[in-house]
C-alpha cells in the first residue's frame, strides 16, 4: 500500500484526536470499556460465535488488556476492521488498540505514526489451491486469477514474487476474509493468498477442506502483533506488557490451573514480580499489583490461549513452529519481569 498522501491524512487525524483527548489510559477508564480494533472475521483469530460473542486469539489479546486495566474481560468492545479500514481507525481514535492479523512493517511503524507493541504470531505469506488443478508450486501459477486483500502487504508480496520468478497472474480484489473465500469456492480465482495462518483458518470451515491445499512456499515474513498511536508511551507500555505477561507465564510455567496457588506467593523472584506479590511493577505503568494476574486468569498464558483457539487439536490444526517459545526453538520470547 502505498503511504504518501493516504499517511499524511492519517497523521493530522492522529494528531487532531490526541490534543483533544487526555492519555488512552484515562479514556479507557473514562469510557469504561476498551475499543478493540479486529478482523471482520477469520474462525480461531478473531470471529463472533453463535451467540455473537467474540472469540480467537487476537480477542484473547483484547480480554487479556481490558482485565489489566478495567478489572473485566468483558469490557470490550470489538470494532471490524478491513485491511483498508484499520488504520484509520487506530489513527483517528476509534478504537484504541488494534489486535488483528496485522504485520509489522518499517512504513507502518514510521511513516503511518504507529506503535508495534510486539509479535504474538510470526506468519508468513502462502497460497491454497484446489489439490484437482495438480499444481504442486507456486512457481506453477502462471497466468493464474489470485484472491487478495487490498491493503495489504499481502498485495505488494505477491507482486514481488511473480516479478522475481517472472511469471504473471490476474489479481481478484476483495477487502474481506470472508469475501476472499466466498470468491474463491465460486471459483472466481484459482488462488486465494494471504498469511498461512489465515490460510489455514479458512481452508478449516469449508465442507470438503481435503480438497484444498497450501502450496509449500512461504514467500515473506508476517510479524503479526497488537498495534497502537504514536505518542502514548503509557498506553503502549500497558498494551507491551500485558502481551508479555501472557508469554512469560507459559515461559514460568504459570498456567489457569496454578495461578491461584503461584499468586499467593513462590520461591521464584520473577513470578513473584509478575504477579505481583513483590516489587512494584505494575504501579509504573498506573496499574495496580494484580495486573499481571488478571490478565493471565482470563484464557491462561500464550501457550493456553494457542492450544485452545488455533492449536494442532483445534479445526485451524496450527503447529507451533517458530510461535513456540525461545527455550523450545521457537522465537516466542520476552523481556525480563525485573
Amino acid at each position: 500500500m502505498k503511504h504518501t498522501l493516504f499517511s499524511g491524512a492519517l497523521t493530522a487525524v492522529a494528531l487532531v484526536a490526541g490534543a483533544a483527548s487526555a492519555t488512552t489510559l484515562e479514556d479507557v477508564k473514562a469510557n469504561d470499556v476498551l475499543k478493540c480494533g479486529v478482523s471482520t472475521g477469520l474462525v480461531g483469530f478473531a470471529a463472533p460465535d453463535a451467540n455473537g460473542k467474540w472469540e480467537g486469539f487476537d480477542v484473547a489479546v483484547c480480554r487479556a488488556v481490558a482485565a489489566a486495566v478495567l478489572m473485566d474481560p468483558e469490557k470490550v468492545e470489538y470494532v471490524p476492521t478491513t485491511g483498508k479500514t484499520r488504520f484509520t481507525a487506530l489513527a483517528s481514535g476509534e478504537i484504541d488498540m488494534l489486535a488483528r492479523n496485522t504485520t509489522w512493517t518499517f512504513s507502518r511503524d514510521n511513516d503511518l505514526k504507529f506503535t508495534f507493541v510486539g509479535v504474538n504470531y510470526y506468519d508468513g505469506q502462502g497460497f491454497m489451491i484446489r489439490k484437482d488443478y495438480g499444481v504442486t508450486s507456486a512457481k506453477e501459477l502462471d497466468g493464474a486469477t489470485v484472491c487478495i486483500q487490498t491493503g495489504t502487504t499481502t498485495e505488494l508480496n505477491l507482486a514481488d514474487y511473480f516479478r522475481a520468478n517472472n511469471i504473471s497472474y490476474e489479481p481478484v480484489p476483495i477487502e474481506t476474509n470472508a469475501e476472499a473465500q466466498q470468491q474463491y469456492l465460486a471459483g472466481a480465482c484459482d488462488v486465494y493468498t494471504t498469511d498461512a495462518s489465515g490460510l489455514a483458518a479458512t481452508r478449516a470451515t469449508f465442507e470438503d477442506a481435503d480438497a484444498h491445499m497450501l502450496l509449500p512456499e512461504i514467500i515473506s515474513k508476517e510479524p503479526l502483533g497488537p498495534l497502537v498511536r504514536h505518542g502514548d508511551e503509557q498506553w503502549s507500555d500497558i498494551v507491551r506488557w500485558t502481551l508479555n505477561a501472557l508469554i512469560t507465564a507459559e515461559e514460568l510455567g504459570v498456567t489457569s490451573a496454578n495461578l491461584e496457588q503461584m499468586g499467593a506467593g513462590t520461591n521464584n523472584p520473577e513470578i513473584n514480580r509478575l504477579l505481583g506479590t513483590e516489587g512494584e511493577l505494575g504501579a509504573m505503568i498506573g496499574l495496580d499489583g494484580e495486573w499481571a494476574k488478571r490478565a493471565i486468569a482470563v484464557s491462561g498464558n500464550y501457550g493456553e490461549i494457542f492450544a485452545a483457539n488455533i492449536g494442532e487439536e483445534t479445526p485451524i490444526g496450527l503447529a507451533r513452529g517458530l510461535n513456540a517459545q525461545w527455550t523450545q526453538g521457537g522465537l516466542i520470547y520476552s523481556p525480563p519481569f525485573r
